[in-house]
């Protein structure tokens, strides 16, 4: 990319009037970007001129009318050799002007700063690598599987994955017993406890269905009974007063004075 060096000033002279501050225009009437050739629209002529120099800028010379060539007079126009002086943020400035003409661009035609890509999907796991629940059938299916996809695999060679497959499947095999007892185990248990659970609805029901006045009136068939006497199924019929009344009471007095014995060597202490 060729280098853009800045106009020369082939002139000393000015417009004798004072330099034109940047932050008095409006920020479309000026182009200051950094790589680019500095240009501003002429205040007097309003026609976009370019600034020469590097340290000391100026507007370059030019005429009113840009027709001198068709026949027109050569018209030297007031703004020519104007002094310019950038007293902005230049970096401020270009930012805003982007957003600028980001906003006033069509909506197809935006693109967005910054791209985003789709990640690409990570290859799939080999299928010896896969850590999932290994059965006898799964282990087999995954070994004839590959066994029928593998070139490296013959006869009793094995690839790496095909060994890792071959000693999967034989730890199955081993295991097989053991987990059917196990599984035989956890059902026998899932009847058992179903039984449990089943056995006092259907006790509760033949009791519904039987009723207890007609089991206690087989009952009572069954044995002869003490004419008076309950049935055991409402309860024994006990006494409510003590046989020997003279030894209740004899007791109940020997406990009276032990008793009182107790309070008083309590009291004393």
């Amino acid at each position: 990319m060729p280098r853009i060096r800045p106009g020369r000033v082939r002139t000393k002279n000015t417009n004798r009037r004072a330099p034109l501050l940047l932050s008095t225009m409006a920020p479309e009437d000026f182009n200051v970007r950094p790589g680019e050739v500095k240009s501003i629209a002429c205040p007097d002529c309003r026609t976009w001129r370019r600034i020469m120099g590097d340290k000391v800028l100026k507007i370059r010379e030019h005429c009113v009318s840009d027709k001198v060539a068709e026949g027109e007079k050569h018209v030297l126009c007031p703004g020519s050799n104007q002094l310019v002086e950038v007293n902005i943020d230049v970096r401020r400035w270009q930012a805003k002007q982007d957003r600028l003409l980001r906003d006033a661009m069509p909506q197809e035609n935006r693109r967005a700063a910054r791209q985003f890509y789709k990640p690409l999907p990570a290859p799939a796991a080999p299928v010896a690598r896969i850590k999932a629940e290994v059965t006898l059938e799964t282990a087999r299916q995954s070994y004839l599987a590959h066994r029928k996809g593998c070139t490296r695999c013959v006869g009793g060679q094995h690839c790496t994955d095909g060994g890792v497959l071959a000693r999967r499947y034989v730890l199955a095999l081993q295991e097989e017993p053991a987990r059917r007892e196990a599984r035989e185990q956890l059902e026998r248990q899932e009847r058992r406890s179903a039984r449990k659970q089943t056995a006092p609805a259907v006790r509760k029901s033949q009791w519904a269905k039987h009723g207890g006045e007609m089991v206690e009136k087989a009952n009572n068939r069954c044995a002869e009974r003490i004419p008076g006497s309950r049935s055991e199924f409402r309860g024994p019929q006990l006494p409510l007063a003590p046989q020997d009344v003279k030894a209740y009471d004899r007791r109940q007095a020997e406990l009276g004075k032990r008793y009182a014995q107790k309070n008083a060597v309590t009291s004393a202490a």
